[in-house]
């Protein structure tokens, strides 16, 4: 039985060796800020509390959870969220073979560790991001609509309706479980409102702001901090004509725009009013006549005279 020996021994070598998934109970990482409200699977968490393989952590509405884990990969829990540490296989003390999660709702930010990009995968309803660079914003809608937002490195998102690959800075897609998936567009406030909600980026958009966990919004801040357009208003009827100012009353002369009484009015030389010198010129042009009257009558007098 001597030579099971050596068998024994390079079978019990090779086990030793090869990876090992962690068991449900090993920790796998832990918590490095904790914002109102975030469970475990064995209740709420706090700072340096340990997360494991297999645990679902949860968050609150207003929750926000942030993670690191032994080969230093981030994650970073929003509000409303659930996910699952779903493998974690070690491949040194300082790497992992295998890391993957299972979204099943909320928003979230990944950051790479020390491993090789092929140890991480990201599972959706919608599809698996598969991590070929370094950090990304995801977001799973209750309907299990997903967003993808690349912020560093590049990655590749694939679906029932094809891949589609990020690899500029704010890159973003969307896709829905039935297959339909948007063309790589940089992100914007229209992606909002395709997701249906102004949460659905908080660490975009400013919603959330995180530790450590790098900056820069892609423009989000900016779009929601802007007003929305105010409604078109119809233009105003045209106003009336404003009346023109009164010309200023030149010294001495009266002012027409008020009744007068008759004693007020100017005199008019030419009118049919007539001075006293007219009236008495009148008067002796009557005296006048009355002369040549008495003239004529004297003579027509002295004529009958003289034919008597």
């Amino acid at each position: 039985m001597s030579y099971l020996r050596p068998v024994t021994a390079a079978v019990l070598c090779a086990v030793l060796s090869s990876p090992m998934p962690v068991s449900a109970t090993e920790q796998v990482g832990q918590a490095i800020r904790i914002k109102t409200e975030v469970t475990g699977q064995s209740g709420p968490l706090t700072v340096n509390a340990a997360v494991h393989r297999d645990e679902r952590i949860r968050t609150s509405q207003s929750g926000l959870g942030q993670f690191v884990f032994r080969d230093g990969t981030k994650l970073a829990v929003g509000w409303g969220s659930s996910v699952v540490i779903d493998k974690y296989i070690f491949d040194d003390s300082q790497s992992v073979k295998r890391l993957s999660i299972r979204a099943a709702k909320g928003t979230f930010r990944w950051i790479s560790g020390s491993s090789k990009s092929s140890a991480y995968q990201i599972l959706t309803p919608a599809g698996t991001i598969g991590v070929r660079g370094t950090a990304f914003d995801f977001y799973v809608g209750p309907d299990g609509t997903t967003a993808v937002v690349m912020l560093n490195g590049a990655a590749q998102f694939c679906g029932p309706g094809g891949c589609r690959q990020l690899t500029r800075r704010c890159d973003c897609v969307v896709a829905t479980p039935n297959g339909n998936m948007t063309d790589v567009a940089r992100v914007n406030q229209g992606v909002l409102r395709r997701l249906g909600t102004s949460d659905a980026l908080p660490f975009l958009s400013g919603g959330q702001s995180l530790t450590g966990m790098m900056g820069g919004g892609c423009g989000l801040t900016a779009a929601l901090q802007r007003r929305p357009e105010a409604p078109q208003r119809q233009a105003p009827s045209t106003p009336p004509p404003e009346p023109k100012p009164e010309k200023p009353r030149e010294p001495g002369r009266p002012h027409t725009d008020k009744p007068r009484d008759h004693t007020d009015r100017p005199h008019d030389p030419d009118g049919p009013h007539k001075s006293y010198d007219h009236h008495r010129g009148d008067h002796d042009k009557g005296r006048d006549k009355a002369d040549r009257h008495d003239k004529d009558h004297d003579r027509d007098r002295g004529e009958r005279n003289r034919h008597r």
